[in-house]
């Protein structure tokens, strides 16, 4: 699993700071996750293959997670992309699309998909035969989702001592790893759990900005590999994220801690700050794996 920050500054970007967008990849899917100005600058700037995005995740509709949108489909189309595109967001995110497209008379010469959603509850949105994607309700000023992906359990691991020794068939051992019981050359049902062990742990990642505090996300989030949480304040601050619907980096700290996460992964920094380490410092002390998000900084989680 690999995570490329694009972005990860709140509000206006800055000549050296991008606002909120992200690259997931996950069992050879790639994933965009939300869309500020700037992403797709930042894509070329990666060597990010602008065709390998066919599913595009948009939190909310505030301008700093979906400003380069429009611009990254219109690129689309000029670099005469053929491939299906599908676009998850709030409801509403067509209408401001397909607008643009209309009275700059620039349709896609391709299909594009929406995906709006309007549930308070978190619903499948996206299943492969390896990945399946849920929403996270998050309490923000306007409606907004997080983003839970979840490897899907991979194939057990064949003990091959265990498995001569029960005289299979080369080939029953796809079955094997599938998980199913066999019959061996005698004519006797082996268990699989006799001649196989798991296989890898599946990763999940879970995407959350922009929120208030909000315990009620935990249970959604118990135990993923890597949990991104917003971070826009500093404890000195917190009298303003309440009003503002966002969190300090203590309070995403708790969430993690809370909900028993692998990593936790820190952005959203509001552009007050000069130095955003002190965001890490304070998140230790109350949670003990935090890594800081920074522009074009990569994350392999094996």
């Amino acid at each position: 699993m690999k995570l490329t920050i694009l972005g990860c500054y709140s509000a206006t970007p800055r000549a050296l700071n991008n606002p909120t967008s992200q690259v997931l990849e996950m069992k050879n899917n790639m994933f965009l996750i939300d869309c500020g100005e700037g992403t797709q600058v930042q894509l070329r700037k990666h060597k990010i293959k602008f065709n390998r995005i066919k599913h595009i995740f948009i939190s909310h509709l505030h301008g700093d997670h979906f400003f380069g949108l429009v611009g990254l489909i219109s690129t689309f189309r000029l670099l005469t992309r053929e491939v299906d595109l599908h676009i998850y967001g709030p409801k509403g995110i067509k209408e401001i699309v397909t607008l643009q497209m209309k009275l700059a008379d620039s349709w896609t010469n391709y299909k594009l998909i929406f995906h709006e959603l309007s549930s308070d509850e978190s619903e499948l949105i996206y299943e492969s035969d390896d990945v399946e994607v849920y929403t996270i309700p998050l309490k923000h000023r306007i409606y907004t989702n997080g983003f839970l992906f979840k490897e899907k359990e991979g194939d057990r691991k064949l003990d091959i001592k265990a498995v001569e020794a029960n005289n299979i068939n080369v080939a029953y051992y796809r079955k094997l790893q599938q998980g199913f019981d066999v019959q061996n050359e005698n004519g006797e049902i082996i268990k699989n759990s006799l001649v196989t062990k798991p296989g890898l742990v599946p990763k999940s990642y879970a995407f959350c900005s922009d929120t208030v505090y909000n315990e009620s996300m935990v249970p959604l989030i118990k135990n993923v590999s890597v949990l991104y949480h917003e971070s826009t304040f500093l404890d000195q601050h917190k009298k303003l994220a309440e009003p503002t619907k966002h969190s300090t980096a203590k309070q995403a700290a708790s969430i993690a801690k809370l909900a028993n996460v692998g990593t936790l992964v820190l952005g959203h920094f509001s552009t007050r700050y000069g130095n955003i380490n002190v965001f890490k410092e304070e998140a230790l002390s109350v949670y003990e794996n935090v890594e800081l998000a920074e522009d074009g900084k990569v994350f392999s989680f094996e």
